[in-house]
């Protein structure tokens, strides 16, 4: 019988392998991602990481950037990533150097 503490070690190694490989890859470095500038619907669900239903939901309400060639939609990416970030959750920091400027262009 195998030890149970080299089975984890040899896990932990190939995790660690593959975290690395992650890292060097496009993953982190944005500028070798080759994205399509349009997108259509199956496409975008899995850029997104949700399901077509919930997209199909978004553009029937008209809630996500979209355009319709007869029964096809399609998503320009740009725009996408810009409606991703549009609900942007500012950091504490963030906020206090807003009230900070804020406060030193307004002072009387």
């Amino acid at each position: 019988m195998e030890n149970p503490f080299e089975i984890i070690n040899n896990r932990l190694e190939r995790i660690e392998r593959l975290l690395e490989n992650i890292s060097s890859n496009s993953f982190i470095n944005e500028a070798n991602i080759n994205l399509p500038k349009i997108m259509n619907l199956k496409q975008l669900a899995s850029y997104l990481d949700v399901s077509k239903g919930y997209l199909y939901k978004l553009t029937s309400t008209n809630n996500i950037p979209h355009s319709k060639r007869g029964k096809r939609i399609y998503f320009d990416i740009e725009a996408i990533n810009e409606w991703v970030l549009d609900n942007k959750i500012w950091t504490q920091k963030d906020i206090e150097e807003q009230v900070n400027n804020y406060l030193l262009k307004n002072r009387r």
